[in-house]
């Protein structure tokens, strides 16, 4: 009986993955494969390891990879990936010559050439309707323009982040979370808002990778305000580090930091009376 396997294929050098069917077991990370798109023919490459169908579950409908991609198709994939270079300089001159208030990033030919789409950001709406008419006329194909946001602007463009690293959207994010400044208020961060925003001018996606040791991590601390006696001081709690598990204790005329491991054994809480 012929085995099903699902297969993780992306169609940019780390751009968002997509699922496609096969009964072909050879297939493995790196492979090129022909596959159909909304789009039209494409060639993508394999991200991921085959997983069987009995240990896969997806909801949507899975197209089956047309077959494995030959010599010749990945070299045509290269001079396509050349011509679109090409023709995003042609597109940039004369989006120029016509005044669009636009910034013209990346232009893709399907694998057949059938259609090239052009993605671009732009403040406002753009009239594009002489600029497709002169890309059509020179490419003799499909022209597509796809308007894009900032978050996928800094996705396709890359950059170095505050903490030196390149941007996690360009190298491992596949999609975008919806990160609020709840988040950071919940990570007891400073709320300025232009130091915890990234290159694309939204809050930092990072906002999310320790949220939820946060969550939990706090629920071993004293609640900010509570009192806590020692040699006849009394003590408030401040404020309380959840990395160095430590907790600011003031008094009357300073404060204190002690680790919270300690606080329980040196200190005596103080409840209010209800």
């Amino acid at each position: 009986m012929t085995v099903d396997y699902y297969i993780s294929v992306a169609f940019l050098e780390g751009g968002k993955p997509y699922y496609f069917k096969t009964n072909d077991p050879t297939l493995n990370v790196g492979d090129y494969v022909i596959v159909e798109t909304v789009q039209g023919i494409e060639i993508a490459k394999i991200v991921a390891p085959p997983i069987p169908s009995t240990a896969f579950t997806h909801q949507l409908e899975v197209k089956p990879i047309m077959h494995r991609a030959s010599e010749y198709e990945i070299k045509q994939g290269d001079v396509n990936k050349e011509d679109a270079r090409l023709a995003l300089e042609f597109c940039i001159d004369q989006a120029a010559k016509l005044n669009l208030k636009m910034t013209l990033l990346r232009a893709e030919y399907t694998f057949d050439r059938s259609k090239i789409l052009f993605t671009y950001v732009a403040e406002k709406r753009v009239d594009f309707r002489e600029l497709v008419r002169i890309l059509a006329a020179k490419l003799r194909t499909r022209v597509e323009l796809r308007q894009i946001g900032s978050r996928d602007r800094a996705k396709i463009i890359g950059g170095l982040g505050a903490c030196g690293f390149p941007l996690c959207c360009h190298t491992f994010l596949k999609e975008f979370e919806g990160i609020s400044i709840a988040r950071a208020k919940n990570q007891m961060l400073t709320l300025n808002i232009p130091k915890l925003s990234g290159q694309c001018g939204k809050l930092l996606c990072c906002l999310k990778f320790e949220d939820d040791y946060y969550t939990e991590t706090k629920k071993d601390f004293p609640i900010i305000g509570s009192k806590y006696r020692r040699d006849k001081i009394t003590h408030y709690v401040n404020s309380f580090n959840v990395i160095n598990r430590t907790v600011r204790l003031d008094y009357d005329g300073g404060f204190v930091i002690v680790p919270l491991d300690e606080l329980s054994k040196g200190y005596r809480r103080i409840r209010e009376k209800k």
